[in-house]
């Protein structure tokens, strides 16, 4: 073909003819009519070119003896180029990165058009939606690679033991207080909690019962002094299990860093704050009105609940999930705020003449709000016909609006549950009897995958660059 062009060939042997495709190492012979089928491809054009400088310009090489052309490119996409050629269509596999995939075909020559309808719609949904799947990526490597760390961190923990003061007695006791189910005396530990915390609780709600009031001489109710007597253990409990954790706790620094640890000092701080309130009230009269801050704080206590976060990997993984999904929250804040102002507004326009109830903006916000998230207390309702329509459109998008970003965040708590189990039987898993000698199992392969992803993905945004950055790149190459 040194010369030539393949067009000076006879028609027949045209045809049948063939070229050599070398991709990076890939070599393929193809028929010169396959090509012909899309001569305004790359390499169709080859069988148009007549000299060897045309040819250099559509191809990085060419070896005129083998009659091979050599392409500097991916060979592990170049399969999908063949088929398209074969078939005509083309097909994008759900692995394959949409921006590389683009490029590809770009540099081929292919339009995207070409790509078969099973595969379009996923394609131009990916490539149009960029963030919502780096949303979603990068929720899956913070989930990972704390994971990851948390282990790290749980080991270094309990290597701190090896050198302090009766370190294998704390350590056992750090992991019976700390890991709930690691022992059989940590799950005797761990129900002993439950109940007392549940004790608390409903002692708390019958105290309001006015059947469990004591009325005194002066004419205030007072507290039972049985619920009192329940209380004041649950208290002594909370508090003995709070400077336990502190006393084998291994860093001292860090122990009130944690979250569950800050929750069992706020269950306990209400009581002891509103103990010094009473005494300052009792010996300073002038003091009184310090008693309504020891009302509010006995308030307090039904925040004891969140101890069970402690004991309950649902509520943990709730609280992670709630972490790593504040972008879906705020949209689904953000909708509700749209739709409440939008069908307020429209509410008080019909109804403000006909139903005092709204005749006002702020009257309708409250009822916007009721009608979107379809709680429906039926205190304010629309009284006209426009404003029954307007109250059924209100609730029907409150529905769509609510269900949408909720999907999501579903979907992220039953990931974060699972991640949640599996690192709690990695704790499980660990021997500390005889010392620190095995690192515990942790899935090495999964971390340094989605750390190579995350690599990958910073190169694909440094790679997608203006267009001034493109032709820079252009001509240094």
């Amino acid at each position: 073909m040194t010369g030539l062009s393949l067009r000076d060939l006879s028609e027949a042997d045209f045809e049948d003819s063939e070229i050599s495709i070398n991709v990076g190492g890939f070599k393929k012979k193809m028929r010169s009519n396959t090509l012909l089928r899309f001569p305004e491809t790359r390499l169709g054009k080859l069988l148009s070119c007549n000299s060897k400088e045309s040819i250099l310009e559509l191809c990085d090489d060419y070896d005129d003896t083998k009659n091979e052309f050599y392409f500097d490119r991916n060979p592990e996409l170049f399969p999908y180029v063949l088929h398209f050629y074969n078939t005509g269509k083309l097909h994008v596999m759900g692995e394959l990165c949409v921006f590389s995939f683009s490029q590809e075909i770009e540099y081929w020559g292919i339009n995207e058009f070409f790509i078969d309808s099973c595969c379009s719609y996923s394609y131009h949904g990916r490539k149009m939606e960029p963030d919502q799947e780096k949303w979603e990526d990068h929720s899956d490597q913070e989930s990972t690679t704390s994971s990851f760390d948390e282990i790290l961190a749980f080991y270094n923990d309990a290597a701190k033991f090896d050198k302090q003061p009766f370190g294998k007695v704390r350590r056992q006791l750090w992991l019976a207080l700390d890991n709930p189910g690691y022992s059989v005396l940590s799950r005797i530990f761990s129900i002993l909690s439950i109940v007392v915390v549940l004790g608390s609780i409903v002692t708390m709600c019958l105290n309001s019962l006015s059947d469990f009031q004591i009325v005194s001489s002066n004419g205030n109710s007072e507290e039972d002094p049985r619920f009192e007597i329940v209380e004041h253990f649950g208290i002594a409990w909370f508090t003995f299990e709070l400077v336990a954790r502190f006393a084998v706790a291994p860093d001292f620094l860090k122990f009130f860093k944690h979250a569950l640890n800050l929750i069992d000092l706020m269950s306990i701080l209400p009581f002891y704050i509103t103990l010094i309130v009473n005494l300052v009230v009792e010996s300073s009269p002038a003091l009184a009105n310090l008693g309504r801050v020891a009302q509010v704080l006995r308030l307090m206590r039904i925040f004891r609940i969140l101890k069970l976060a402690r004991h309950s990997t649902g509520l943990r993984s709730l609280g992670a999930t709630l972490k790593y999904s504040y972008k879906e929250v705020g949209l689904l804040l953000l909708y509700l705020s749209v739709g409440i102002s939008i069908f307020s507004v429209v509410a008080y326009t019909i109804e403000k003449e006909e139903n005092r109830a709204l005749e006002t903006i702020p009257a309708c916000w409250w009822w916007a709000t009721v009608s979107m998230t379809t709680v429906g207390y039926g205190d304010v309702v629309p009284v006209t016909t426009a404003g029954r329509l307007t109250a059924s459109a209100c609730i029907l998008a409150g529905i769509l609006v609510v269900v949408l970003p909720i999907t999501l965040i579903f979907n992220k708590f039953s990931h974060f549950y699972r991640r949640q189990k599996q690192l709690e039987s990695a704790m499980r898993s660990c021997d500390f009897g005889d010392g620190m000698k095995v690192v515990p199992s942790v899935n090495l392969r999964d971390y340094y995958a989605y750390k190579v992803k995350s690599l990958m993905a910073s190169l694909t945004n440094m790679s997608r660059s203006t267009p001034s950055e493109l032709s820079l790149n252009d001509s240094l190459h």
